[in-house]
């Protein structure tokens, strides 16, 4: 590895999240893909309805309480480069067996800032509409957490996109 590639790599973990190069599809995505690979205890979230194959895509891992999607109370985040088809499975690491939700945001042109063209999905894939993003309205707990025991759990996100006065997904 190059001393420049190395540093890169540093300065992405230093700032909370590592984005790590796209592996062949079907395999686990992540700095903690061998977690996934090898059916430890963690979540591989299976992301699929990308509107566009371009920018990043995002994941969040929350504990399944009445503090989930509040800013910086994520417990793990990872981040990597969309691929170029298919389902996208990206492997996130938990310390311990409990109850988790999983948000996750399509971040088309990879600015870092949400924008109205990006798309985004939550674990248990509720209908979600533009106003309850402006009103801040979250779906219930019950819809959108997952139990994760002795071994990795799959969950599929379905991203949604704005359009129009709904937000749904483009498949």
């Amino acid at each position: 590895m190059s001393k420049m590639f190395l540093a890169g790599m540093l300065a992405a973990g230093a700032a909370g999240a590592l984005i790590v190069p796209v592996a062949a599809q079907g395999a686990a995505l992540g700095p903690s893909a061998a977690l996934c690979n090898s059916n430890a205890t963690a979540v591989q979230v299976d992301v699929r309805g990308f509107k566009q194959r371009t920018g990043t895509v995002r994941v969040q891992i929350y504990s399944a309480n009445s503090g989930y999607l509040e800013k910086r109370k994520w417990l793990e985040r990872v981040d990597v480069p969309v691929s170029r088809a298919g389902t996208m499975s990206i492997c996130v690491p938990v310390k311990q067996q409990g109850n988790y939700v999983i948000s996750v945001r399509h971040d088309m042109n990879g600015n870092g800032k949400s924008d109205r063209s990006d798309g985004a999905g939550l674990s248990g894939n509720p209908d979600m509409k533009v106003s309850d993003f402006i009103f801040k309205r979250k779906p219930k707990l019950t819809q959108v957490s997952f139990a994760v025991g002795g071994a990795t759990k799959r969950v599929p996100v379905v991203l949604n996109y704005v359009n129009g006065l709904s937000f749904d997904p483009v498949e």
